[in-house]
């Protein structure tokens, strides 16, 4: 069962119906997750006790059901993230969206773009703290590095003082690599860098992120 697209109209409101399609689909997963739970099963535990026969002291039809649907639903989780980098591209860089031709070499150009510099990079926001053991830690952002590009977002990403396409990208982007450069010192380089929570603090970067005008 594959997770139906949103009919487009703009394309704020589309990536808008893509992130409640996404967290509809969070939601569904925690349900499953939790019959399993019930049954004190996972994924992996036989369903069969040691003679081969199904264990009676579970419901095998619930268990059985609520793992199909696991499986439907990350695949849905899947699809629908792809679409949402898509539509968040749309939104804050809608220079970068064209025929189905230039989507295809986008990962090309990315390329070239890194190795080859074809166009300049402009800081847009600065790391005013980095907490520690944070992801953001973990990547090696520190205290003042100034951020050039954030995954696929630029300069040219935001409009007056406002992050918002950042903390946009972070939310759809949980346990997913994104790559930072920033400028340290007059120096370049490239971080990776994973939102994720339950690193012991707030938010899922660990640091703070304001505004920067060079």
């Amino acid at each position: 069962m594959g997770f139906m697209l949103p009919s487009p109209t703009n394309p704020r409101e589309h990536a808008r119906a893509l992130m409640s399609q996404k967290e509809n689909i969070e939601a569904e997963l925690d349900a499953q997750f939790s019959i399993l739970k019930t049954n004190n099963i996972d994924m992996t535990t036989p369903l069969v006790d040691r003679e081969g026969f199904p264990r009676a002291d579970v419901d095998l039809y619930a268990i059985r059901h609520a793992r199909r649907r696991i499986n439907e639903l990350r695949n849905d989780f899947k699809a629908v993230m792809n679409e949402i980098d898509k539509a968040l591209q749309a939104v804050y860089d809608p220079s970068a969206v064209g025929s189905e031709s230039a989507a295809a070499s986008e990962e090309v150009a990315q390329n070239t773009r890194e190795t080859e510099s074809v166009e300049p990079l402009f800081a847009f926001a600065r790391v005013d703290g980095v907490a520690p053991n944070s992801p953001a830690a973990e990547a090696g952002l520190q205290r003042e590095d100034l951020i050039l590009k954030f995954g696929s977002l630029g300069r040219s990403s935001f409009t007056a003082n406002s992050l918002q396409p950042l903390a946009d990208l972070v939310s759809v982007n949980e346990n997913r690599e994104l790559q930072v450069v920033i400028s340290r010192s007059e120096e370049t380089m490239s971080l990776k860098l994973i939102p994720r929570k339950g690193w012991g603090g707030r938010g899922m970067l660990g640091c703070h992120i304001v505004p920067h005008e060079s």
